[in-house]
Formats: C-alpha cells, sequence, structure tokens
C-alpha cells in the first residue's frame, strides 16, 4: 500500500481540492468567470485523482494468486496512469474548450471581487497542499533534484501529488491574472486566455505522468545504488565466484524482482549450495529490504567468441 508519507500527502491535497473545488463552482455562480469555472473542474479532477491514487494503494495490498503469481504491486502505477488520463480529459481538453468559446464569445465578468477573493483562498490551500507534499517527499528525494526526483521516483503517489499541485498553483496564478486583467481593461477576451493557458498547462502535467507511469508500468530496473548493493551482497559470500549478471525489475514501489546468474564454487555439493543460495538471498535483503523475489541460477562464465 502507499507509504504513510504518501498517504499524508494525498489525504491533504484531497480535503484541499475538495474544499478548493467547493469555492470555485461558488464563484463562478457569482461571476460566471470562465477561468473560475475551468479552475473548479481542475480541483473536482484532482479530487477524483486523489481518490484514485488511494484506491491503488488498497488494491495493492491484495496477496498474490495464481494468475497473478507477484502480487498486485503495479496497481498502484495503474491507477497514478489512469489520473493523468482523468487530468487531460476531464481537465486540460474541458478547459481548452471552454477557453476557445470564451474568446469567441466574450461576456463581462459579474462581481470580479468574488473571484479574486476565492482564487486567493484557493492559493493559499493550495500552497498547504504542495507544502506537505514537498516536505514528505524531502527524505526520497536527497540530493537530487526535484526534477529528477519525479523522473526516477518508483512510488507514483507524491510524484503526482507534487506534480498536480504545482500544475494547481500556477493555473490560480493564471486565472487571477486574467481576472484582473479582465476586470481592469474591460475586455472579456482575458478570461478567454486564462482558461486556454489553463487547460494547454493542465495537457502538459498530464503528458509528463502519462510518460513517467507508462515507463513503471512496463518495467523499470532498480536503482544503479541498489544494484550496486546487490552485486556487492552476492559477491561478498566466500562461495561466490562471479556475478555473470544481474537483472532487476520493479514490481511495485516497494517490490523489487532480481534474477541472476552466478558462478559458485564447483566443489559444492547439492545441499552445500542451497544453503550458500539461502545465505546469499538472506544477505541480498539485508542490504536492500526492497528486495521481495530472488531468482539465482548456478552457472559458468563462458569465454566470449
Amino acid at each position: 500500500m502507499a507509504t504513510g508519507e504518501s498517504r499524508r500527502a494525498i489525504l491533504a491535497a484531497l480535503l484541499a481540492n475538495l474544499g478548493i473545488a467547493i469555492a470555485k463552482f461558488v464563484g463562478f455562480a457569482f461571476t460566471m468567470s470562465s477561468s473560475m469555472l475551468a479552475e473548479g473542474v481542475h480541483s473536482v479532477a484532482d479530487t477524483g485523482n486523489q481518490v484514485l491514487l488511494l484506491v491503488g494503494g488498497a488494491r495493492s495490498k491484495r496477496p498474490a494468486t495464481p494468475q497473478h503469481p507477484f502480487g498486485y504491486g503495479r496497481e498502484r502505477y495503474f491507477w497514478a496512469f489512469v489520473v493523468s488520463i482523468v487530468l487531460f480529459t476531464l481537465g486540460s481538453a474541458f478547459a481548452v474548450f471552454e477557453g476557445i468559446e470564451k474568446i469567441r464569445h466574450p461576456h463581462q465578468l459579474e462581481s470580479p471581487a468574488w473571484a479574486i477573493g476565492i482564487l486567493s483562498v484557493a492559493f493559499v490551500l493550495e500552497a498547504f497542499s504542495f507544502r506537505t507534499a514537498v516536505h514528505e517527499a524531502r527524505p526520497a528525494k536527497g540530493r537530487s533534484s526535484w526534477a529528477g526526483y519525479v523522473r526516477h521516483s518508483k512510488s507514483p503517489e507524491i510524484p503526482v501529488v507534487l506534480l498536480e499541485d504545482t500544475g494547481a498553483l500556477i493555473g490560480l496564478a493564471i486565472a487571477l491574472a486574467a481576472v484582473i486583467t479582465d476586470t481592469v481593461t474591460g475586455d472579456a477576451v482575458w478570461d478567454g486566455i486564462g482558461t486556454l493557458s489553463i487547460g494547454l498547462l493542465l495537457g502538459v502535467i498530464a503528458i509528463v505522468l502519462c510518460v513517467e507511469m507508462k515507463s513503471l508500468l512496463i518495467g523499470e530496473s532498480a536503482t544503479a545504488r541498489h544494484e550496486d548493493a546487490m552485486r556487492a551482497a552476492i559477491l561478498g559470500d566466500a562461495d561466490v565466484l562471479d556475478l555473470i549478471h544481474l537483472r532487476t525489475e520493479h514490481i511495485g514501489p516497494e517490490q523489487i524482482l532480481l534474477a541472476a546468474k552466478v558462478q559458485f564454487r564447483g566443489d559444492l555439493t547439492m545441499a552445500d549450495l542451497a544453503r550458500v543460495v539461502d545465505r546469499v538471498e538472506t544477505a541480498v535483503r539485508a542490504a536492500v529490504p526492497e528486495v521481495d523475489l530472488i531468482y539465482l541460477e548456478p552457472d559458468i562464465r563462458r569465454p566470449e567468441i
């Protein structure tokens, strides 16, 4: 299931987005601002996405079955992938359509002060959600950049929340700028331009999410640091002569499948070999606790022709 840090970030985002969505729709009812409507739909999409992430975390806990012998860890990747689709269709496509319509058929805002006030409050709430996600991500991020963390993280939840919150903060700033410009200039086209910009922003974020989750769904190897630790654990055994090759794959955010060809001492009996394999597996799991399944194949290194 999602870790405690991921769950806290998801719940913070869920509560913030639910409150923000309600406020934005109230604001739209008073102002008829298309930017406000687009942001309301954006918040509804984000709220639904947080629910999907929680569903993925719960479903990933199911035990392995004969049909799914490696378990359901990839459920978390699948539901995060669905999040990208929801964000693109419900968030981006709607906002782009609404923005184009507002540019073609502009109409003046009603009670713009409502829009400015609600968007300002929403920005503060969204900043709280973003701050929570950043705080929970820092231990896993380490010294890597934020872009590197999102790109290389094997746990989908916090990167998804970070991207959504980043998009929400930028979107709110765009909506606020559009409403203020509309009010100052008296040109309602600016509201449509703001709505269209929000739609394009959400589209970019959805595509980034889609690409990252697709890579995890197909299957990514363990990090170089983890693979180095596994190699050291295997080669550190006195009865191991050589590590011919090592392959890893994440079958869940905290589950790694390891397969390796290992050259053991040639004078080992079958019983001795079984004990050595068990010992090596124990050493690997001690070095990298995320390793769930290990398959070691005894072999010899053949000279290349």
